[in-house]
Parts: structure tokens; C-alpha cells; sequence
């Protein structure tokens, strides 16, 4: 088959969303606005061309027997003598075509779901151009060829994800999720660029096929030590876990469900919170290189699934109950590549984000659906404790309960220990370097101009002046 076959599906698959993320932004600066109508057009057609490359790429592969497809943009950065190169390069094979097909599917179904559930908001544009960066993220990520491109997609995934959740911003509530949400993602980022960047000094490229070994997915054998794939493999756990929701990332979850319906279902129940699993698949060879990596990956998904059920029982609303359903699912997903599977977890990402992006898309009408169910059972709907709850005393059950309906003090815990010693500890470190900036300026004493408002008037008031001593 001729070369520039696989060249066109591939570079379709991917220019399908930059096109439309282009028009949807480019309309922006333009006096006539685009429509609901064309808006919705261009949604439909895009993310139709993508599915169609995809699965055109997919039948080809099948027809010519191959297991992977590599499709390079070009070499961007070069740099010889360091041995650097920063190339675009996009790969199909059996972990990234389901992905990127299962990407373009829910991605359509949302859109024509938002299409009528934002009708005539003001903010109607703004979240679909929110969303087409989404999806340019979700496809970049998932058919990345190198670290680098997938860190592209992750970056832009996660952009997406804080901009919908503070979508309603004329709420504070909203906004301060958002921030939150932000906060994760940095630290999973950090964890993320730092792993790159050794797997470059390793292997010295940053193509998945010299990080993660030869041979085509799921066969690929690395040639790590297991010193080095422990410590690179936790960093992309760390990098897995705050991207998922992993415990003890787990509180941000909830909070997402701040932004509209359609974003919260496609995000925190379909796509952006597997993209850890994801990064976990493709890095499968690096866990095979370290059982004791893949002991802590079993125990981060089992741990974050025993939480998503505790939290989950006691809660109220239904967006919040769903979101800790997801969250017990996607703890056991990590769960089984730690265990050394490969196919099945690719199985549950796709069985599980279909099904959870119904239940999202479905949870304004539940009152409807649970009377019209009340209605045919001719009573209320009976509640049957589980097995493991009828077989629990009730200290413990109350026990249990307190912890799910505290949420086990997650968010607590983080800004306890995690981020109050790490303000105080940069802190310190701004007032050593401004010091250290006023002795060699020769400005001590003087106030900085990015210094607290509060703080320069008090430094730059004048000293009250004594009282007179005055003998008696």
C-alpha cells in the first residue's frame, strides 16, 4: 500500500480537532460571531472526520496484517551535540486506535447532548471552544509517539478540564474548584515533566519505541534496571494518580462537578480521568522492570476503589454520588495493570466511560426516572443492605459511615501536610533570596515593590516618638 495512505489517515485523525479548536478561536476575533447552528456543524463535522480517519487507519492495519503505524510530522528541535530531538510523532496501535476512536465517539455524543442542553446560555461559545481544546488534548495524548507529544495533549487536557469546571465563574464556588483542580494538576505535571526528562537521560530519545522497548504493544520488553523503572515509575504514578483522582488526589473529583453536565460527564466519568491508566498501558514495560512498582500501583487503585465505595454510599446529590462511582472503577483499573493485565483494563476504560457518560448525561432527569420506576413497582423502591454491610457490627458500620461522609479528611490532610509546608517552605526561600539580592544591591532596608501593601507601610511608617520622662 502506498506510504501516503497511513500519512493521510493519520494526519486527518489529529487535524480534525486542531481545525476545529482553529475556527472555533479564530471566530472569536471576528465581529459576526458563529451561530449555535454552525457551532454545532462544525462539531459534528470534525469529530466525524477524525472517527472516520481513525477507523480507516484501523481497517487498514487489519488488512495489511501491521500491529503499529508511526506517522512523523517532522523533527522540530534539533540538537545534535546534546543529543536532544523534539519530534511530532503520532502512533497507531492497539492501545492508542480503541482510545482515540473511543475519544471522537463520546466527544460527538457529548457535543450534540450540549448542543441543546446549552441552548441559548450566554456562555455557549466559550464552552465549546473550551471543548475543542479538550479534544485536541485527548487525541494528542492519546496518539502520541513520544513523551513529549503526550506531555502536549496532557497539558492541554488538563487546561480544559479547569476552564470547565470554572465555567459558571460569576460563582465563586465554581472558581475556587477550579483553582483546586489546577493545584492537582500542577504536581501531577511536575511529577510528569520530571519522568520525561530522566527517561531522556536514560535512554537519550523520547520516542515510546527506545523508552518502552521493541516490539508493538503489549509485547514490548524495556531494558530498564530495576533501580531506574522504580524510581521513573513512581514519578509516573504520582503522575497517574493526580490525573485520576487517585487517593490521596480523590477530593478534587467532586469538586469538578461544578461545571456543566456535558463537560462532567466527558471529563471526570469518560475520558480525562482515565488518561492515568493510559500513561500507566503505555508504560507497561517500565512496571514489568520493578515488582515493587507494581505492588504500590495495585495499592494506590485498590485503596482509591475501597475509598470511591465508602464516599459514595453517603452521599446526597446525584452528580456527586456518580463521581465516586467513577472514581471506585478507576481505582480498579490501575488495579489490574499493576497485576500484569494489558487487554482487560483497556476493556474496562472503554466498557466503563460509555457507561458512565449515560449516567452523567441522564443525571438531570433522575427524579423523573426514579418515580416513573416507584410508579411501576406500584410503591417505593425497596433498599436492601449489601453483603458485606450485613455482616459488619454497627460500630463499624458507623465508623465507615464517618469516614465516607468526611471523605476521610483528604483535603485536610493535603493542605496540612502538603501544601502549608510547602508555602512556608518557598516562602522562606523568597526571603532569603531577596535578601540575599538587597546585600549585593546595596538596597537593605528598602521596601520590595511586590511586597504585601500592608507590610511596606509598616516598614516605611515613622517610629512613634517616645514620651517625656517626667520625674514625679
Amino acid at each position: 500500500m502506498n506510504e501516503w495512505v497511513p500519512r493521510v489517515l493519520g494526519l486527518g485523525a489529529v487535524g480534525a480537532p486542531l481545525l476545529l479548536l482553529s475556527a472555533f478561536g479564530l471566530s472569536a476575533f471576528f465581529t459576526r460571531k458563529l451561530g449555535e447552528k454552525a457551532m454545532a456543524r462544525w462539531t459534528a463535522g470534525c469529530v466525524s472526520f477524525g472517527l472516520l480517519s481513525v477507523l480507516g487507519m484501523l481497517a487498514m492495519m487489519l488488512g495489511t496484517g501491521q500491529r503499529e503505524v508511526e506517522v512523523e510530522v517532522g523533527d522540530w528541535v534539533s540538537l545534535p551535540a546534546e543529543g536532544f530531538h523534539f519530534r511530532v510523532k503520532f502512533l497507531f496501535d492497539r492501545l492508542s486506535v480503541p482510545f482515540a476512536a473511543l475519544t471522537f465517539l463520546l466527544v460527538g455524543v457529548t457535543g450534540a447532548f450540549a448542543n441543546r442542553y446549552l441552548h441559548r446560555e450566554p456562555g455557549y461559545r466559550r464552552f465549546f471552544l473550551y471543548y475543542a481544546v479538550f479534544l485536541l488534548g485527548m487525541v494528542v495524548a492519546a496518539l502520541a509517539g513520544t513523551i513529549e507529544t503526550l506531555f502536549i495533549g496532557w497539558e492541554l487536557v488538563g487546561l480544559a478540564s479547569a476552564l470547565l469546571v470554572a465555567f459558571f465563574h460569576e460563582r465563586p464556588a465554581p472558581v475556587v474548584n477550579a483553582q483546586r483542580i489546577w493545584t492537582v494538576y500542577r504536581i501531577s505535571d511536575a511529577a510528569f515533566l520530571i519522568a520525561a526528562l530522566t527517561l531522556h537521560h536514560i535512554s537519550g530519545a523520547g520516542d515510546f519505541a527506545a523508552l518502552t522497548g521493541s516490539g508493538p504493544w503489549p509485547n514490548s520488553e524495556g531494558s530498564f534496571a530495576p533501580g531506574q523503572a522504580l524510581g521513573v515509575g513512581m514519578l509516573l504514578l504520582l503522575a497517574a494518580m493526580g490525573k485520576s483522582a487517585l487517593v490521596p488526589f480523590s477530593g478534587w473529583l467532586p469538586r469538578a462537578m461544578e461545571g456543566p453536565t456535558p463537560s462532567s460527564a466527558v471529563f471526570y466519568g469518560a475520558l480525562s480521568v482515565h488518561l492515568g491508566a493510559y500513561l500507566l498501558l503505555r508504560a507497561g514495560p517500565i512496571l514489568d522492570a520493578s515488582p515493587i512498582l507494581c505492588g504500590m500501583v495495585v495499592l494506590a487503585g485498590a485503596a482509591s476503589a475501597a475509598f470511591g465505595v465508602m464516599a459514595g454510599r453517603v452521599q446526597t446529590d446525584v452528580k456527586t454520588a456518580l463521581a465516586y462511582a467513577s472514581l471506585t472503577q478507576v481505582g480498579v483499573i490501575p488495579a489490574e495493570i499493576g497485576l500484569g493485565f494489558r487487554y482487560l483494563p483497556l476493556i474496562h476504560i472503554i466498557g466503563h466511560a460509555c457507561q458512565r457518560t449515560l449516567q452523567l448525561l441522564r443525571s438531570p432527569s433522575l427524579l423523573y426516572d426514579y418515580r416513573a420506576l416507584e410508579d411501576a413497582l406500584g410503591g417505593p423502591i425497596p433498599h436492601a443492605p449489601g453483603m458485606i454491610e450485613r455482616r459488619l457490627s454497627p460500630e463499624a458500620r458507623r465508623r465507615i459511615y464517618r469516614v465516607g461522609l468526611d471523605r476521610a479528611r483528604l483535603d485536610a490532610a493535603l493542605d496540612r501536610y502538603v501544601a502549608r509546608p510547602f508555602v512556608r517552605a518557598f516562602r522562606w526561600c523568597d526571603r532569603m533570596e531577596r535578601r540575599w539580592t538587597d546585600f549585593l544591591g546595596g538596597r537593605r532596608g528598602r521596601p520590595h515593590e511586590h511586597e504585601p501593601r500592608r507590610r511596606r507601610e509598616r516598614s516605611a511608617a515613622p517610629a512613634a516618638p517616645k514620651a517625656e520622662e517626667t520625674n514625679p
